[in-house]
């Protein structure tokens, strides 16, 4: 299932993967990071997502808002989001350009409205109406929506965040390294809070 013809992102969509090594150490900000948190922060959570991504979208909906409760937002560690392209690279470039198309404010509002979306969308396979949908609680119209889609250098510079990920070794989401360890897959709570405090420890 695709988008229809009004938003022509497919062919310019870049999915890419290649072998890299994962470096023990916070990583340095990139263009086009999102961050949440406290740039003092001791412990860095990079992430990286995509927002076709079941995956993801569990994690940002059900583990994410417990970690923020006790480790963003104490200022104990900081969350930086970073984008890539799964199947269907179309939903997932959609979604990104969306989301970078509100409020930088509300970036990551429009995000878990999009993954929370992303069931019903899967199951109908309206794309489209399902991306509609979210950009109208934006203020966002359809005109504005289609625009978004067709935005050839905002495309270009997802691409080229998609790009950076997978020369650094990203090829699955979620994807995440806590001061630099990575952990590669759906992480629990649990999974997530013993990372983060080894991080504190150390």
């Amino acid at each position: 299932m695709t988008l229809d013809r009004r938003a022509l992102i497919v062919s310019g969509m870049a999915v890419a993967a290649m072998p890299g090594l994962a470096r023990a150490a916070q990583m340095p900000p990139l263009p086009g990071d999102h961050v949440m948190g406290s740039a003092k922060a001791k412990v860095q959570i990079v992430e990286y997502a995509s927002m076709s991504c079941s995956h993801c979208a569990h994690t940002a909906l059900e583990i994410m808002p417990a970690i923020k409760k006790r480790y963003i937002d104490t200022g104990k560690a900081r969350l930086v989001f970073r984008e890539f392209l799964t199947p269907p690279a179309d939903l997932a470039g959609a979604g990104f350009l969306l989301a970078n198309r509100v409020p930088p404010a509300r970036y990551f509002e429009a995000v878990e409205a999009i993954f929370a979306a992303q069931h019903d969308m899967f199951q109908t396979g309206d794309y489209w109406g399902g991306l509609l949908g979210v950009a109208k609680r934006f203020g966002l119209t359809e005109a504005q929506l289609e625009a978004t889609l067709n935005d050839k250098a905002a495309l270009a510079a997802l691409n080229a965040r998609v790009e950076a990920a997978a020369k650094r070794g990203i090829n699955s989401t979620p994807t995440f390294y806590i001061n630099g360890e990575e952990f590669v897959g759906e992480l629990t709570v649990e999974d997530l809070a013993k990372a983060v405090d080894k991080a504190l420890k150390g």
